[in-house]
């Protein structure tokens, strides 16, 4: 035994009295630090979901015609592109939007080249009038790290947004940003307010003006002269650069005198009319730095900074800040303030060192269970050779490109107990082979690390071979999923280098040794005399006779054998059944603690600006009362700056009047008692409250723990006929809002809006010669209002447009309009109201479509007693089978994949569920290829078919604890529950080898099978509960995280419950079988 074979034992020679070895670990914890000091924080992963929004003009158009015309060609297009997963697009009376979503993973700037490719090349296919498409592209990138309110008594929104404009420019040069939005006030405009009586009386009308404001401002470089050996230049023309240049334009001639603009037109230069409003109100959560009362509101301008792609979040936020600082002592006024309303870096930061200090805790607890077991020396052996194992992974991360996120650290947590268990085997396994003391101590060691050494080996590939395959989870969720298995597995390889090679070296220092007990009579190969030897070392201990007690009877009598198994099997299904009875409900991922979320405002079309804002201030009156709030931001006809789920959901681009949102900031997590989930479930209340008064749809939106989808409960609604189609989408709307616990329901429908047609009359307009473009023309710019030109003013950060539009008070009603001139040559101005027929009819609905199909989307939210999904579909069956389709259709239900045939009404699930569905599918395939992999690793090993399947009862059995764990916390079973699951098989299975591999050893050494049995138990009990305790309290961490906590439970719940069992059911079963197979003979020898 003294020569040592195996390549665990070779390895551990050439380094346990090397001069390397101590050189090797602070090269490690080197690199280590290095790694985590220059590696970007940030809260999320990098996800990579390429998407582009291309958006045409078709003015004038019905939905139906830009449907066919603009919509399809550009969806045939897109759907083309090798890539694409989704081609959303709606058709709007005059526009198209459609929206094009890349696999995730695929490369953003490719994407974006083949999308705009495919265009160019069929630009000849877009009908005549339609604009160029515009295409942008948005990635995780778009959404503000920082944002920043401005808001005072004294000065007004258009200050305050040319105070946000110069902070922007000054912000957008920090390294690192890559854009600054400003939100709300009103920005500088010339506004020329044309009079139509006047401009009748003067024979002109609006395009005639803004020809001549056109015209007027012109300046262009004529060329150069010579004269005299010398060059001259000329310049041209003259800009309009003030309001009184404007005011004093001859706009036109009338009966021989000229026309100035001040006479046909009120002209004022000052702000802009307001196309949005957004607004601050302080919370009753927060000590205010300034006279806002509590509850009070007043106008604000939002600066919002977006960071570059790959950048450190916490960094930027940081220095713009700092920057930040300066600009309040130079740019901003007394009595503005500026409140940072939402900061990622800082969040990012307080997560990463909150996770660091975890990681740290779970280290500590650890070296302390090992302590315990093994004294202090050995408890000192793990705690060094822990942080190595994880320098070298934080190593690779860096190497990989990995950001540290809260994802990749939970890798490394969750790793903590599994990675100890390497050292802890060898170390344990040395001292006890030191306190055999039965050869000199160098070789002492060598031979309990050559023991144990290939086992190790074969047992740390199965955990890698366990947690490997949920690399490969495809989707959205693949970002959140594969940093963890890649982590473990870099982790755990690593940690097996340091066992083969830093822990002998430590133990063989730290660990006494019975050196006086050494004799050489036990130096030789008499395996009679080594028997007898540790025999006598090992009944003495109290774990042997622990453990014999408990065992033998199970291994003499049949009996107590079979019930025994019989009761586990029991215990196994009635564990299983909770799920069926929903004791225990299944969820994609709970909602993590955040300390914001938004509420989304839809009013019923049609509604004017003012109203939306005036219900928002109400909302936001209503939050400001509770302690837990610290401020809340109104955008009216706007949106808030967007965070990942906004980006997904388009929120980004609510700007229509009748849309509005409120961001909500609560207090720090320590400062409240509750999570945000739960606050925001309560407010959603009080909130639907006020938009039911007024027929407003209100939905609270929070921070998605998991990938963005459109919302939590999505029914896709296809079918051949559009009415039927909304009928039927109508019906489900109501099955939703019957059902109990679904909650924010709305569908993709518009309140009906009143509309006028103004029919030109051909042949009247013709009689005055009057063609009807300039009709057009006139009404627009006196109705919308038309920038015509600009203001040259060279101090001006932005272009000062100049606004043709009647006077607010001009066109209030029909009867205005109607009076808006309009120039004819025969003669005299003619009034609109000779030239056109009114009609009232309703404004045209907007066309949904998916991947080529029309669509109707019926939304809700989960909230209640059940969070998931699922159970909501479940609830809801009856309701929806309950609805009749048309005489000869069906309305079926689909849950995976959409509708075959097109002639036919049908009801597709998406939304969270299908991130589900697609997460647990994957985690279940990758199970099934993790038992496949163990199952092939350890026949190679033993060399045996039945073995493995004796090592992998243990796997359901982990199912007991599991399940019992969520039901008694409560917690949903959620994929971070799965992934838990699966990382378990792996960690138990390597219990089974090592004491399978033990008792053929003592099988080789001679013993009789049974007292092998019992042996083998004996000497793995004290490092398989280790194991499992280090797996325990590493997972112990991770409990109070909302969205790791399954994953925590079940280890805890999974290890307790299968260590417990692997000890007693594989060494029976395995006995059983043993036992079976020897025959006759050996049954004799046990009795």
């Amino acid at each position: 035994m003294a020569t040592t074979s195996g390549i665990a034992g070779r390895i551990a020679r050439t380094f346990i009295n090397s001069k390397l070895t101590p050189l090797l670990m602070a090269a490690f914890l080197g690199i280590g630090l290095y790694s985590a000091w220059v590696t970007p924080k940030e809260e999320d992963p990098q996800i990579e979901v390429p998407m582009m929004d291309i958006a045409v003009q078709y003015p004038g158009a019905t939905p139906q015609e830009v449907k066919s015309r603009v919509a399809e060609p550009i969806e045939r297009l897109a759907s083309n592109i090798d890539g694409v997963e989704y081609v959303y697009s709606t058709a709007m009376p005059g526009r198209a939007m459609v929206s094009v979503r890349y696999y995730v993973g695929e490369d953003p700037s490719t994407s974006t080249v083949k999308l705009y490719e495919e265009l160019l090349k069929n630009m000849d296919e877009m009908p005549p009038g339609a604009s160029r498409p515009l295409i942008k592209s948005r990635e995780v990138d778009d959404v503000p790290i920082l944002t920043l309110t401005l808001h005072s008594e004294t000065t007004g929104d258009y200050e305050l947004r040319r105070i946000g404009e110069e902070m922007a420019a000054d912000l957008k040069t920090t390294d690192g940003v890559a854009e600054v939005n400003v939100h709300g006030g009103r920005p500088r405009q010339v506004r020329v307010a044309l009079q139509p009586n006047q401009l009748a009386a003067h024979g002109l009308d609006p395009p005639s003006v803004a020809e001549q404001l056109r015209a007027a401002n012109q300046e262009t470089d004529a060329g150069a002269f010579q004269r005299m050996d010398e060059s001259y230049l000329v310049e041209t023309g003259g800009f309009l650069t003030s309001v009184d240049d404007v005011k004093t334009l001859v706009v036109g001639m009338h009966q021989g005198s000229p026309v100035y603009l001040k006479q046909v037109a009120e002209v004022t230069d000052g702000p802009a009319e307001p196309k949005n409003y957004v607004s601050f109100s302080y919370g009753a959560g927060t000590p205010r730095p300034d006279s806002l009362a509590p509850g009070g509101t007043r106008s604000a301008v939002t600066v919002a900074v977006a960071k570059r792609n790959g950048r450190d979040a916490m960094t930027i936020a940081e220095h713009s800040l700092d920057k930040l600082g300066t600009l309040e002592q130079t740019l901003v006024p007394e009595g503005v303030t500026v409140s940072t309303t939402r900061n990622y870096g800082e969040t990012a930061s307080e997560k990463t060192n909150e996770l660091m200090l975890h990681l740290l805790a779970a280290i500590l607890a650890v070296t302390f269970v090992v302590s315990l077991a093994m004294g202090w020396r050995g408890g000192l052996v793990v705690f060094l050779s822990v942080p190595i194992s994880f320098a070298l992974t934080l190593f690779v991360y860096y190497f990989f490109g990995y950001t540290l996120n809260r994802i990749t650290l939970f890798a490394l947590i969750f790793v903590t107990g599994i990675v100890v268990d390497d050292s802890i085997i060898v170390a344990e396994n040395i001292e006890r082979h030191f306190k055999m003391g039965r050869l000199p101590k160098l070789q002492s060691a060598l031979a309990a690390v050559d023991e144990v050494g290939n086992p190790t080996i074969l047992a740390t590939l199965t955990v890698i071979a366990a947690v490997l395959p949920m690399a490969f989870v495809s989707g959205l969720m693949g970002p959140y999923m594969s940093p963890m298995p890649i982590g473990a597995s870099v982790a755990m390889t690593f940690s097996l280098v340091v066992a083969l090679v830093i822990a002998p070296y430590l133990a063989f220092r730290l660990i006494p040794s019975h050196e006086d007990l050494t004799g050489e009579e036990g130096g030789g190969d008499d395996d009679d005399n080594e028997e007898n030897d540790s025999e006598y070392e090992l009944e003495e201990t109290a774990v042997y006779r622990a453990y014999a007690a408990t065992i033998e009877p199970l291994l003499d009598s049949a009996w107590k054998r079979w019930a025994f198994l019989g009761g586990t099997t029991l215990l196994l299904l009635g564990s299983v059944s909770l799920f069926y009875f929903r004791a225990v409900t299944v969820k994609m991922l709970p909602f993590d603690d955040k300390n914001e979320f938004q509420v989304v405002v839809d009013m019923p079309e049609g509604t004017p600006l003012e109203r939306t804002n005036a219900v928002l201030r109400e909302m936001a009156a209503d939050l400001t009362d509770r302690p837990v709030v610290t401020d809340v931001q109104t955008y009216a006809g706007d949106a808030a700056p967007v965070n990942l789920n906004g980006l997904v959901r388009h929120y980004d681009l609510r700007s229509a009047p009748h849309q509005g949102d409120l961001q909500v900031n609560l207090r720090a997590a320590e400062h409240r008692t509750r999570q945000s989930h739960a606050i925001a479930k309560d407010l959603r209340g009080p909130l639907q409250e006020i938009g039911e008064k007024y027929d407003a749809a209100v939905k609270v939106a929070e921070v998605p723990p998991g990938p963005p989808v459109r919302a939590t409960l999505v029914a896709e609604i296809y079918g051949p006929d559009g009415a039927t189609q909304r009928a039927l989408a109508d019906s489900v709307r109501q099955a939703f809002e019957a059902t109990e616990g679904v909650v924010d329901v709305d569908w993709g429908v518009e309140a009906d809006q009143t509309k006028y047609t103004f029919t030109v009359d051909k042949e009247k307009a013709m009689r005055v010669g009057v063609p009807t473009a300039r009709v057009t023309q006139t009404m627009k710019m006196a109705l919308d209002g038309r920038e015509v030109t600009t203001l040259h003013d060279p101090d001006e950060r932005d272009p000062v447009g100049v606004q043709l539009r009647l006077g607010e008070e001009r066109r209030a009603s029909l009867a205005d309009l109607q009076n808006v001139p309009v120039q004819s040559p025969a003669g005299p101005t003619v009034p609109m109201a000779d030239l056109v027929e009114v009609e009232k009819t309703t404004r045209d609905k907007h066309i949904s479509r998916k991947n080529q199909r029309r669509v109707i989307y019926v939304t809700g939210n989960v909230a209640g007693a059940i969070e998931s999904p699922v159970y909501a579909m479940l609830d809801m069956q009856e309701r929806l089978d309950a609805i009749e389709a048309p005489p000869g259709y069906s309305f079926d239900q689909l849950y995976t994949g959409p509708p075959e045939a097109r002639s036919n009404y049908a009801l597709k699930w998406d939304g969270e569920w299908r991130v589900t569905y697609k997460v647990f599918r994957d985690l279940g395939i990758a199970f099934a290829i993790v038992l496949l992999l163990i199952y092939i690793l350890i026949v190679g090993w033993f060399q045996d078919l039945t073995v493995p399947l004796v090592m992998m009862i243990a796997i359901p059995l982990s199912l007991i604890g599991i399940v019992l764990g969520h039901w008694l916390l409560g917690a949903f079973f959620t994929a971070t529950s799965m992934i838990g699951f699966i990382a378990l098989a792996g960690i138990m299975v390597r219990n089974g080898v090592l004491l399978i591999d033990f008792v053929n050893i003592s099988l080789d050494q001679g013993a009789s099978l049974r007292q092998a049995v019992i042996e083998a138990g004996a000497v793995r009990t004290r490092p398989i509960l280790l194991t499992a305790g280090t797996v325990v309290i590493g997972a112990t961490v991770i409990l109070f995280d909302p969205i790791f906590q399954g994953l925590a439970i079940s280890l805890i719940g999974g290890a307790i419950a299968s260590t417990a069992l692997t000890l007693l059911i594989v060494p029976l079963v395995y006995y059983m079988i043993e036992r079976r197979l020897a025959g006759s003979a050996l049954t004799g020898d046990d009795a």
